[in-house]
């Protein structure tokens, strides 16, 4: 009898992991079962999951979308998959288009678009190329621990600040503090803004929430190191989990005003597709207590079900409680500071320039 793998429910978590099952894609034809082999193998005995990285050339870079409920039309995307490990995080799904699974696969088996620079520097250089932010960080953390090694954000953000290319940058990483070299002339030219996601200040809940990003407060001195390099600094309060993570908004807020962040955003935890079951294997194993309140709460603000894809309503939810926690947050910002005169604070697009090469005349 061939072996099966453990990738049900009741598969075993990793040391160092978010998601502790590793469930087959929503595209696979075949489904695999646990099975208890007898041993009872404590979960701190088995090996950690090691990262595995490939390599990969990809044809184009720049991803364009029309969403109405996202403040951009471009993004890159350095890295598929990310070893965060965040149990929320709704790009996971994405892993199943590579028949691979949202679960452990995600944020352990990982592809590196080692010609992003090559091939950015190709499109902007396009005669019919129009300039506008780009976004880095709307899917994966263009800062995950394995950019330390292959570089992929930096090469990407080289060429942005050669063409004078105006972009943001999402991360829960504080390695973004190394391109400060970078982002800190850009910023002077009103090029670059960047926002650390930051849902919650519990050391051990974000432990468990989101195992290889930077600690909280780890979050907040990147902040603080950025601001007072000149960059302009926000926060992402992201996601937003009822009765997990939603009485810290107020706390958050005031942790990252007084770290220099000066504008804020938020939204309500998706969970797309694979991510619900993930999510509540993931509240089950931890928070069990809590796991039948945090799901109704979930379905009071999403129309009784685990996810609302509709645009308008994904990022904030919908009904009395929604309404409830956007007016939170807007008072809260509104006491704090944050976001004052922020259309005014629009990125730049106009220096954006083609390079040229001068030949040598002898």
């Amino acid at each position: 009898m061939p072996l099966k793998t453990l990738t049900g429910r009741h598969a075993d978590p990793r040391k160092g992991r978010g998601a502790g099952i590793n469930p087959e894609g929503r595209f696979e034809t075949e489904r695999r079962e646990a099975f208890d082999d007898g041993w009872d193998t404590p979960a701190d005995d088995l090996p950690r999951l090691k990262t595995q990285v490939t390599a990969e050339r990809v044809k184009s870079i720049i991803a364009r979308n029309d969403s109405p409920d996202v403040p951009f039309t471009q993004s890159i995307n350095p890295y598929q998959g990310c070893e965060h490990g965040c149990i929320y995080c709704y790009a996971r799904p994405t892993h199943a288009y590579r028949n691979l699974s949202p679960g452990t696969d995600f944020e352990t088996r990982l592809f590196a678009k080692v010609n992003a620079a090559e091939k950015l520097r190709e499109a902007l250089s396009q005669p019919g190329y129009r300039c506008e932010v780009i976004s880095l960080g709307a899917n994966t953390d263009p800062y995950q621990p394995v950019e330390r090694e292959w570089r992929v954000t930096r090469g990407i953000i080289e060429v942005l600040a050669e063409f004078n290319h105006p972009f943001g940058i999402v991360t829960k990483n504080a390695l973004v503090e190394r391109d400060l070299d970078i982002l800190a002339p850009m910023a002077q030219r009103n090029l670059v803004n960047v926002f650390l996601s930051v849902n919650n200040l519990d050391h051990e809940l974000a432990r468990r929430l989101e195992p290889r990003c930077s600690a909280p407060a780890r979050r907040l001195q990147a902040m603080k190191t950025l601001s007072e390099a000149g960059i302009p600094v926000g926060v992402v309060v992201a996601p937003v989990i009822p009765f997990l993570t939603d009485h810290q908004i107020e706390p958050v807020l005031e942790a990252a005003w007084a770290h220099g962040a000066r504008a804020a955003g938020y939204i309500l935890m998706r969970l797309p597709w694979e991510v619900k079951d993930l999510f509540k294997d993931w509240l089950e194993r931890h928070y069990p207590l809590k796991a039948g309140h945090v799901m109704s709460r979930v379905h009071a603000m999403r129309g009784g079900r685990d996810n609302d894809p509709g645009f308008g309503s994904r990022m904030r939810g919908q009904g009395e409680l929604a309404r409830l926690l956007e007016q939170r947050f807007d008072k809260a910002c509104q006491r704090l500071g944050f976001n004052a005169g922020r259309r005014n604070r629009a990125l730049d697009t106009t220096q954006f320039r083609v390079p040229t090469q001068q030949m040598n005349l002898f």
